[in-house]
């Protein structure tokens, strides 16, 4: 069909990137033209789907340095505007969807100068700062959780639920799965794009403080950085633990559907793919995320009780997360409800919600058709 390109402004993580891409196809499967304009970073992901054209700018971040690092990230940012706007030009751009993250700022920008209406996504429980900046642009905002912190009066009147759209490769796996009372426990660990160190610290010793019986039910799955590997490894042997310790596993949307319980942090994507997947978990927000987003996305899934919070570093020790898992193993059914529970709370249709949003937003685009099934017919 006809009617503009849908410009989709990510960079930077995959945090920001794959919710876009998800995005992407979804719109794609409808007819629609989509085209990805990022920084150099997020210009890795490049080839994801080659249906979705690339076009990258300059973009740097002004919460870096000193006076000198802001003034150049300021003109970074201003010339990715501009090429933002030649891109979006060439393209024929209907609208522009942010997805936050500093290099989302030069696209969304030159989008509201060229008069396009602008939908921004919010991943994670409080609104972001590049968001919070390019707020006044926005039709509408689209949010990851039914509760967001953060927001004015005038904000708040501009969001629609949709959810954080997630990978095929995790959507095709949501499912159900049981922990029966007597049998092994998969328990998955992982924190970070590299692990985290003191999942490494506490974790090890807090099963070593389990009872003997509890120990030899574990198969423990853990992400460490590669300092800790060896020693990690020794001490779940020590243990006679079965465990598998890596620096990376390539198949973790795998290994999170077949965990009876996660060990985690709750940045926007993992709680997204814990949702779907329906997997409980006990969240370790990172205590240095800005804002404390990772906090209020932990929170809101412990209030739809699906997860178990505790905070670094007042609860987050080997002792208190020994007798967690003591409570937990002993009681499986509070695992299975709480199961349910993060299955409850996923929307494995966020991606087509999104869609729906978008569609509604851009009057270039409003002939699309809604029903994702139509689109890929037509």
């Amino acid at each position: 069909m006809s009617g503009g390109t849908v410009i989709l402004a990510a960079g930077g993580t995959g945090g920001h990137i794959f919710p876009a891409l998800s995005l992407g196809q979804a719109l794609i499967a409808r007819g629609v033209r989509v085209a990805l304009v990022t920084d150099d970073r997020g210009g890795r992901y490049e080839g994801e789907n080659p249906d979705i054209a690339v076009r990258r700018i300059r973009a740097a971040s002004p919460s870096k340095g000193g006076v000198a690092g802001k003034a150049k990230a300021i003109v970074e940012l201003g010339i990715g505007a501009l090429q933002a706007a030649i891109h979006m030009k060439g393209l024929g751009a209907a609208i522009a969807v942010g997805f936050g993250g500093y290099p989302s700022v030069p696209t969304v920008r030159a989008a509201a100068f060229l008069g396009l209406p602008v939908v921004l996504h919010e991943q994670n429980a409080v609104l972001g700062r590049a968001n919070r900046f390019l707020a006044p642009h926005a039709e509408k905002i689209a949010t990851s959780f039914r509760e967001m912190t953060n927001l004015s009066a005038g904000e708040a009147a501009k969001c629609h639920f949709t959810g954080n759209p997630v990978r095929d490769s995790v959507l095709a796996l949501r499912g159900e799965r049981t922990v029966v009372s007597d049998g092994p426990v998969n328990l998955l660990v992982f924190g970070g794009s590299q692990g985290a160190t003191v999942f490494s610290n506490v974790v090890p010793a807090g099963i070593a403080e389990l009872p003997e019986n509890l120990r030899a039910r574990l198969r423990i799955t853990q992400q460490s950085r590669a300092e800790d590997i060896e020693r990690v490894k020794a001490e779940y042997q020590r243990l006679g633990v079965a465990a598998d310790i890596r620096a990376f596993f390539d198949d973790l949307p795998d290994r999170m559907a077949s965990a009876d319980l996660v060990i985690a942090r709750s940045g926007a994507s993992t709680i997204a793919e814990l949702t779907t997947l329906g997997r409980p978990s006990i969240l370790v927000p990172y205590p240095s995320a800005a804002d404390d987003h990772q906090t209020a996305n932990a929170r809101a899934v412990e209030a739809g009780k699906a997860a178990w919070v505790m905070t670094e570093p007042d609860e987050f020790t080997a002792p208190k997360l020994a007798g967690a898992l003591l409570g937990l193993l002993k009681a499986p059914d509070r695992l299975n409800r709480a199961a349910a529970s993060a299955r409850d709370l996923g929307t494995p249709d966020a991606a087509e919600r999104l869609a729906d949003l978008v569609i509604a937003t851009a009057p270039a685009l409003a002939a699309a058709p809604s029903n994702p099934q139509q689109g890929r017919a037509a």
